[in-house]
């Protein structure tokens, strides 16, 4: 699921702001949590966080299989190394509050695995610009949402969804693979298109089945968030899509 580069000069979330937090996003996790409602909302939320950086370990490793050379094979392992490091640090806050893993993450894993199978690459350069642009669009609404919770979990999303290095890596070698042929450029950006759709449905999806989650994106628990913020929101979530898809030089 993550990748969590940003292309350069995407203007920061409110996550990343230095704003004044106010609010649920003012309290720490102990006097949060004791809203039963926004308990349930950041169970679910690391829940699907979990799932999804043990989906993108497992989808990296098999990655790697399709990497060209030794190198590449080799940073692709590393990746999905760091990948597995963040899927252990969501498991045992789970844990530590209380919640098993496992039936955390259930819920989400339908979901999550039927976008990668619709998404499934079908090449090395395929691979990269989904990791690139498919997973940043998950990343974009963790951060926009990681605003809004108590400063303990705000903490540990922003965390988990520290760069991996992919970015970097997938741009040098989509730019590479154009610059050779030009042709590609062409393939490639309708297959970001696509991305872009099925990863906007499948957020969505997952959202509207989960009642808490739902009910903080638009201001029933997290302080701020109504349904004009949440439009606000895709739109920036788009923005940055446009500068990455910019950053591999493809047309948006």
């Amino acid at each position: 699921m993550t990748t969590s580069d940003k292309p350069d000069h995407v203007a920061d979330t409110p996550a990343e702001s230095d704003a004044e937090h106010t609010g649920v996003a003012a309290r720490d996790w102990e006097a949060a949590s004791a809203d039963p409602q926004y308990r349930a909302a950041v169970v679910d939320l690391l829940g699907a966080l979990a799932y999804g950086e043990l989906a993108a370990f497992e989808r990296l490793a098999e990655d790697a299989k399709l990497a060209p050379t030794l190198a590449d094979k080799a940073e692709l392992a590393k990746m999905a190394s760091a990948e597995f490091h963040h899927f252990e640090q969501l498991r045992d806050r789970l844990t530590e509050i209380g919640e098993e893993p496992t039936h955390a993450m259930e819920p989400f894993v339908a979901a999550l695995d039927g976008f990668h199978k619709q998404t499934a690459p079908s090449d090395w350069l395929e691979g990269l610009v989904k990791a690139y642009v498919g997973d940043s669009i998950a990343s974009d609404f963790y951060r926009e949402v990681a605003a809004r919770l108590d400063s303990d979990t705000r903490r540990l999303v922003l965390a988990v969804l520290d760069d991996t290095g992919h970015g970097g890596f997938a741009v040098e070698k989509v730019r590479a693979a154009i610059d050779a042929d030009p042709r590609v450029g062409g393939r490639l950006a309708l297959w970001a298109r696509r991305l872009m759709g099925e990863a906007l449905s499948q957020s969505q999806r997952v959202v509207a089945d989960r009642d808490a989650l739902s009910t903080m994106l638009v201001g029933g628990v997290a302080d701020g968030f109504d349904l004009a913020e949440v439009g606000k929101m895709f739109s920036r979530i788009t923005e940055a899509h446009t500068k990455r898809m910019a950053a591999l030089g493809l047309a948006a």
